[in-house]
């Protein structure tokens, strides 16, 4: 068995493994990270070796732990690192270059009709009728859109949302609040078999599924990270957030809103943010929280969206793509049946 792992802002991981009887008999760990001392790497493989097959991450952490000397450096990757490398050899996962990447960057549609894509492009690629997809997303109607178990009253200020013309929205993955003005924001999603983030805990698939974001804005000239759970960041403030659901057709939807150029009054006023969700972030002001990536790069919207598209291309591959009309009659079907519903839109009032 192989499984693989590139550590977000580290380095490969690459485990080669074999069992039997329910038991790791070999095992050779190998990658471009750095290690010191050099014999290390022995006490690692030897370490595995002999462990039930179906142990749990920490087990597998713990074992490689005792046999690091203390004054084992790793530098690129940790024990958790392998850990998670050898579960993702025993569940087969894939990696991003296994498969055949479509892009999608089309028309703007109205919001209740982007939350209906991604369910129905999720669940197209989890049936095997689509390939794994990158979708830039485009709309021209501000709206709010907020997750699955938030309640509408609480991150809501609905009388200054009608004045300012924002539509209400509920999606289908978890995670806070996203203000989306019209030209405001780059918002992409990712559909992809389960195999991909298999062997991952939560947090780590986050910055698994996002580390190409990051090398795109780094080449921007953005001193970018990821910040767990689920924000990319940098010295001058949030970025963008992620969100992530998996669905139980076999597949997983990722999806992430970065500010390109927020009006910051505007969205303190539409949005209810918290006392405590501002301490958690270390910001006193709520229009100081997100730092939009126009005054990052001095580029229009257009240009970073095209260095997205050719950071994701460069490292694996991928080809132009489009939303099929059965997709969007899917799409409109379930607008009509759910998201377009008060149900669901006040599923949690």
């Amino acid at each position: 068995m192989h499984g693989e792992f590139k550590v977000p802002g580290g380095k490969l991981v690459v485990v080669d493994l074999e069992v039997v009887d329910g038991t790791i008999r070999e095992f050779r760990l190998a990658g471009d990270f750095f290690l010191e001392p050099d014999w290390a790497l022995g006490a690692i493989n030897d370490a595995v070796v002999g462990l039930p097959a179906d142990s749990e991450a920490s087990t597998f952490t713990q074992a490689i732990q005792r046999a690091l000397p203390a004054d084992a450096v790793l530098l690129g990757f940790s024990a958790e690192a392998v850990a998670t490398t050898i579960r993702r050899a025993l569940a087969e996962a894939t990696s991003f270059r296994d498969y055949d990447w479509q892009i999608i960057h089309g028309r703007s549609e109205r919001p209740q009709l982007q939350m209906a894509l991604d369910q129905v492009l999720a669940e197209e690629v989890g049936a095997g009728r689509r390939g794994p997809t990158l979708r830039i997303w485009e709309w021209d109607d501000p709206a709010v859109v907020i997750g699955s178990f938030q309640s509408v009253r609480n991150e809501v200020d609905l009388e200054n949302a009608a004045k300012y013309g924002f539509e209400v929205v509920r999606r289908i993955s978890g995670g806070g609040a996203m203000f989306m003005d019209s030209g405001s924001v780059v918002t992409y999603s990712i559909y992809a078999p389960s195999a991909l983030v298999q062997g991952m805990s939560f947090a780590d698939s986050y910055a698994f599924l996002d580390e190409w974001v990051i090398v795109a804005l780094k080449t921007l000239g953005i001193d970018a990270w990821y910040q767990p759970l689920n924000d990319i960041t940098s010295a001058k403030g949030k970025i963008g957030g992620a969100a992530q659901k998996r669905l139980g057709t076999g597949a997983v939807l990722h999806h992430v809103t970065m500010s390109y150029d927020m009006d910051g009054d505007k969205m303190v006023e539409v949005l209810r943010i918290g006392r405590e969700k501002m301490s958690d972030k270390g910001t006193r002001s709520a229009n100081k929280r997100v730092d939009p990536l126009r005054s990052q790069t001095g580029l229009p919207r257009a240009a970073v969206i095209e260095q997205l598209i050719t950071t994701f291309d460069s490292l694996y591959g991928s080809t132009r793509g489009e939303i099929t009309p059965e997709e969007y009659a899917k799409a409109e079907q379930l607008v009509r049946e759910k998201f377009g519903t008060p149900e669901w839109i006040h599923r949690v009032p």
